[in-house]
């Protein structure tokens, strides 16, 4: 008895679960390309919009600073639904994972693009300084001189969203996107067994967190805190 609830897995128990591990296991590998399109769309976009935020310029900041709030404060769900429904009256159709990837990233952009403001203020300004005294362009010093040194610092929040997009992967079930979680319900409701897939997805999960947890604490524990080097 765990949580209320009588685990009594007996011999046909365990088949069912072996019997249904393979069909789970193309749902998480769909997961994990969704999370995965996801978050380096989110980082991407997110780059972009820390850098047009952080613009001298009002006429380039403001509006990337208004874009950012809007997409933060509206539902990844209703950002999906006009992604998968609306675009296509206007000639734009995209596949539903694709659709879904994009839509998590566009999402996770708003956060991301914050994740790098701080990582690029926390660079010294005098090096900057320094570098338009030797006439360097503006593109070169972010892109060769600031960058470099902020993204060691940003890896642990940048890993956390990663993490938080993969448990948003769900939420693309409603464009019919068949992910781990949807797969589970479909299994459940054919085989009048929910227990048993969604308890396997639950520990699917558990150990996809633990490991990318994992792999962001290598990759922290092994960037140079002083800035990636420049070859």
């Amino acid at each position: 008895m765990l949580f209320g609830i009588s685990w009594n897995l007996d011999g046909g128990n365990w088949l069912f679960a072996w019997s249904i591990l393979p069909i789970l296991l193309r749902g998480l590998l769909v997961t994990v390309q969704a999370a995965a399109l996801g978050f380096v769309v989110a980082a991407i976009l997110g780059l972009l919009l820390a850098a047009l935020k952080g613009a001298q310029s009002r006429w380039v900041s403001w509006p990337a600073k208004a874009l950012s709030e809007f997409i933060r404060d509206t539902p990844l769900l209703v950002q999906l639904f006009f992604l998968y429904y609306v675009l296509p009256d206007y000639g734009i159709v995209l596949p539903a994972f694709l659709t879904g990837a994009l839509a998590l990233g566009i999402q996770y952009s708003a956060y991301t693009s914050e994740v790098y403001r701080a990582g690029l203020e926390s660079v010294l300004k005098g090096q900057a300084e320094a570098a338009r005294a030797l006439d360097l362009t503006p593109l070169r010093i972010f892109a060769v001189i600031v960058l470099p040194q902020a993204i060691p610092r940003i890896i642990p929040a940048l890993g956390n969203y990663l993490v938080s997009i993969m448990k948003d992967v769900p939420v693309l079930s409603v464009v019919s996107v068949l992910e781990m979680l949807n797969v589970a319900k479909i299994i459940g409701d054919r085989s009048f067994n929910y227990l048993i897939p969604l308890s396997m997805v639950g520990a699917l999960y558990l150990v996809l967190t633990l490991a990318s947890s994992a792999g962001v604490r290598y990759l922290d524990n092994r960037l140079p805190k002083q800035g990636l080097p420049l070859r």
